[in-house]
């Protein structure tokens, strides 16, 4: 389900209030992938209920180049709400989830393997709160870069 960083605050808090264990992790998700499914299937275990942070079309262009993202945020939100391992979607129009992450105050902070809990944002709000950092090791060879360049030798 699709919903605001507003919104997205009130339900993590009443969700915890129901004694429920709140998960987060953010990304692009351009061109959703076997690793990205296979890694949100992982992030959804740790708890009970997935947010998932989406970087907006302008801050795609910004992290990753003007050529991207390849898909707009409206599609990347319609796709990953619809697997059974992400629970809300919340769109952020910033470089990084650190606001997203200060309004939702997850138990758990989630990334791939290509962070180190150190380098994870938001990692200091989380952890102040009792929350656990966790590094899930990527799926080797399913990149969204490595789909774009295949595309384009073609």
């Amino acid at each position: 389900m699709l919903i605001s960083r507003d919104e997205a605050a009130e339900t993590a808090e009443r969700l915890r209030a129901e004694g429920k264990k709140i998960v987060f992790t953010n990304g692009c998700f351009d061109i959703l992938h076997a690793g990205h499914v296979t890694y949100l299937a992982a992030a959804a275990d740790l708890g009970d209920i997935l947010f998932l942070g989406l970087n907006s079309d302008d801050s795609v262009s910004r992290l990753k180049g003007p050529e991207r993202p390849v898909n707009n945020e409206k599609d990347r939100a319609v796709v990953l709400s619809g697997l059974r391992s992400v629970d809300y979607v919340c769109v952020f129009a910033e470089d990084s989830p650190y606001e997203l992450i200060k309004a939702i105050q997850p138990d758990f902070l989630v990334k791939g393997g290509d962070y180190t809990p150190e380098t994870i944002v938001g990692a200091d709000i989380t952890e102040a709160r009792g929350g656990k950092v966790v590094v899930i090791a990527l799926v080797e060879g399913k990149s969204t870069t490595a789909i774009i360049n295949k595309m384009k030798k073609k």
